[in-house]
């Protein structure tokens, strides 16, 4: 792995994994380094999660290879524990796969220390498999509460410090391919269906469709629902240049559609305190920070040439994941091929 600053951006900064990467997730601790978990993309069994720290002062990376762990198939996701303990050398981090796994990470510093699985959490009640998991997100604000999303069209809440299912439900028509919470009890979904659904735990029953892809069966994606702004989603469309912005007071209609990319985006990322930023990256190899517009008034629409970017990065190769550090809200990382930039915004 190596560090190297970008000729083209001097805010850039380049590391070389021995492998694609696909998974990725910033440590939600404010010390320095930043550190990052990786998960490996090989069409195989055997995969890995490597983590790496980031000096931002003299702009190196560094391998932290007593870490590193086995992953069965690739990893979907990866999270750390949002809320970690100040202080401590131990963090707890989730993937998903063909399971829900929480491994236990102990860095001790100086690149030692060790990572150990907890956890395999299976919610099948009949055998030893799954189907398997397109995505999860961790609660916030109830952090022994994890939302994964499964191809057998569910939703599936785990109480994490039982090790047990809070609730299950049959979410959507169709595979379900994202997850995202919004309060406590509160989460959203997109899936195969073409629709955008909000779940409350208090009513299991009942759901709300908050959009529905104008052409039928266009699959959603991505979902991300702003923790700034709650009334604010994005999502993306199976194949498409577009990003659908909703407000979930006025359903059904789009706020915005960013149509800027030229070619399909991949994934995406509202900033974690400017409530109205949003990053995307795809295919065109483009990462792309976005204004998004406050709702317009009853009566007037926007301009019919659309929203512009407020800033553009260049990769060179398609983009095939993103994140915005919490803890760190001036670096966006990002994946493509064998490589992981970060970029200072």
């Amino acid at each position: 792995m190596e560090q190297s600053s970008s000729l083209l951006n001097p805010n850039a900064y380049t590391m070389d994994s021995p492998h694609p990467v696909y998974a990725m997730a910033f440590s939600p601790s404010v010390s320095s380094p930043l550190r990052l978990a990786l998960g490996s993309f090989l069409e195989e069994y055997n995969n890995r999660v490597d983590f790496v720290t980031f000096d931002e002062e003299s702009t190196v990376f560094r391998p932290e290879p007593a870490l590193s762990f086995d992953h069965p198939y690739p990893a979907t996701k990866l999270m750390f524990h949002p809320r970690p303990i100040p202080s401590s050398t131990s963090s707890l981090i989730a993937s998903s796969g063909d399971f829900l796994r929480l491994w236990q990470v102990n860095h001790d510093g100086d690149g030692a220390g060790k990572s150990e699985l907890r956890s395999v959490l299976n919610n099948s009640k009949s055998s030893d498999f799954c189907a398997p998991l397109t995505s999860f997100d961790w609660n916030e604000a109830e952090p022994r509460r994890i939302g994964t999303s499964s191809i057998d069209t569910t939703c599936t809440v785990w109480d994490i410090e039982r090790g047990a299912v809070e609730t299950q439900l049959i979410a959507h028509d169709k595979e379900v391919y994202d997850i995202a919470w919004g309060e406590a009890g509160v989460f959203a979904s997109v899936s195969a269906d073409g629709s955008v659904r909000i779940f409350d735990l208090r009513d299991k029953e009942h759901s709300t469709i908050v959009y529905e892809s104008p052409r039928p069966d266009t699959p959603l994606l991505r979902l991300a629902w702003n923790k700034s702004d709650l009334r604010y989603m994005a999502a993306i469309l199976m194949d498409s240049n577009r990003i659908i912005i909703l407000d979930i007071r006025s359903p059904a209609i789009p706020v915005a559609e960013l149509q800027r990319h030229r070619a399909c985006v991949n994934t995406l990322a509202w900033a974690p305190q400017a409530p109205r930023h949003l990053c995307s990256a795809g295919d065109d190899g483009q990462a792309l920070i976005w204004e998004v517009p406050a709702a317009a008034a009853p009566g007037t629409t926007l301009p019919p040439e659309g929203v512009d970017p407020m800033l553009s990065y260049s990769a060179g190769a398609e983009i095939n994941q993103l994140q915005w550090s919490a803890a760190h809200p001036d670096w966006i990382g990002i994946a493509f091929e064998s490589k992981v930039q970060l970029l200072r915004v």
